[in-house]
C-alpha cells in the first residue's frame, strides 16, 4: 500500500501597500491656484465695496446737514470731516410723525413675522406626518396660492376690512401680511419637514410622546435654520413693504415708508430728514439678516426641494 502525499503550499505573502507619493505641484500649477484664489478674493472685495458703498453714502449724508448736501457730494466729509454732525438724527427722533410711523413699522412686523412662522410651523408639521382627510388636495390647494399676485385681494380685502371694522388700523395690515405670507411659508416648512427621519419621530411616539410634545421639543428645535429662514424672509419683506401699508393704513397706523414718502411729495428734496429716516430705515432689516445669516442659506437650501 503506498501513500501519496501531496505537498501544501504555503501562499505567497504579498508585500504591504505603500502610498503612492503624493505628485509635487509644479511652480506653474502653483501659481495658477494663488492666481485664480486671488482673483476670486478680489472680485469679492469688489462686490463688497459695490454694494457697501450707497449704504456708507446714505449714511453720511444723514450726517451732513441740508446746505452742505447741496453744495457737493458726500464723499468730501473725507476732507472736511467737520460737516458730520447728528442733528438731523435728533431733529427726526424729535418729530412725532417718524416717531410714530417707525414704531407702527415695529407693531406690524414683528407680530406678523412670528404669527406667519406659528401659524406655518404647525401647519407645515401637519401636511408632513399627520394623516387627516384631503391632506393632499389642501396642500395642493396652499402651492396653488402661491402664485396669486398680491395685488388681486387688494380691493376685495379693503372692502371686506371696511365691513369688519379693520381698515385703517395695525391690526388690518397685519391680517392682510399674515394671509398672504402663509402659502410660502406652509410650503417652504412642509418640504423641511417632511425631510425628517421617520425612524426619529416614531421613536419618540413609541417613547409615549403626544404629536404636540414631538412637536416643540423635537421638530421645533432641529427645523430652527428653517424658521430662522423663514422669519428673515418674512420680517424684510412686511418692513420695506409700502403697497399694502399705503393702502390698508391711515395716518395714525402708517409706518415708516408710508411717512417717507409722504415726506417726499410734502417736501420734495429735504434731505436732512429723508437720509436719516432712510437709513433708520435700511438699518434694522439689515442688522436682523446678520444676526442670523448662519441659518439662512442652510434653511431655504433644506426646505426649497424635496
Amino acid at each position: 500500500m503506498s501513500v501519496s502525499t501531496t505537498a501544501r503550499t504555503e501562499p505567497e505573502a504579498t508585500p504591504p501597500a505603500t502610498a503612492s507619493p503624493r505628485p509635487r505641484r509644479t511652480l506653474s500649477s502653483r501659481l495658477t491656484g494663488w492666481l485664480g484664489n486671488s482673483l476670486v478674493q478680489a472680485f469679492l472685495i469688489v462686490v463688497g465695496l459695490v454694494w457697501v458703498t450707497p449704504l456708507a453714502g446714505l449714511f453720511v449724508s444723514s450726517l451732513r446737514s441740508a446746505r452742505d448736501s447741496a453744495a457737493d457730494g458726500w464723499w468730501t466729509v473725507l476732507s472736511s470731516p467737520s460737516q458730520l454732525s447728528f442733528d438731523n438724527y435728533t431733529s427726526l427722533l424729535g418729530s412725532s410723525g417718524i416717531t410714530r410711523a417707525f414704531w407702527n413699522t415695529v407693531l406690524i412686523s414683528v407680530p406678523t413675522t412670528f404669527l406667519v412662522v406659528a401659524i406655518a410651523a404647525l401647519a407645515g408639521y401637519a401636511f408632513a406626518w399627520l394623516d387627516f382627510p384631503g391632506r393632499d388636495w389642501i396642500f395642493l390647494l396652499v402651492v396653488a396660492l402661491l402664485v396669486v399676485p398680491v395685488q388681486i385681494g387688494l380691493l376685495p380685502v379693503a372692502k371686506l376690512f371696511g365691513q369688519l371694522g379693520l381698515f385703517g388700523t395695525i391690526p388690518g395690515v397685519v391680517l392682510f401680511h399674515v394671509a398672504y405670507g402663509l402659502p410660502f411659508a406652509i410650503f417652504l416648512l412642509r418640504n423641511f419637514f417632511a425631510d425628517l427621519p421617520r425612524e426619529m419621530l416614531e421613536a419618540a411616539r413609541m417613547d409615549g410622546g403626544t404629536e404636540w410634545r414631538i412637536f416643540t421639543r423635537l421638530v421645533v428645535p432641529v427645523g430652527r435654520p428653517a424658521l430662522a429662514s423663514l422669519a428673515i424672509f418674512q420680517f424684510l419683506w412686511v418692513w420695506n413693504d409700502m403697497l399694502v401699508a399705503l393702502l390698508f393704513a391711515d395716518t395714525s397706523s402708517q409706518p415708516l415708508t408710508v411717512e417717507l414718502q409722504s415726506q417726499i411729495r410734502q417736501f420734495g428734496s429735504n434731505i436732512d430728514v429723508l437720509a436719516p429716516g432712510a437709513f433708520l430705515s435700511l438699518i434694522i432689516p439689515v442688522t436682523v439678516f446678520f444676526a442670523f445669516q448662519r441659518y439662512f442659506v442652510q434653511g431655504v437650501m433644506a426646505g426649497s426641494v424635496k
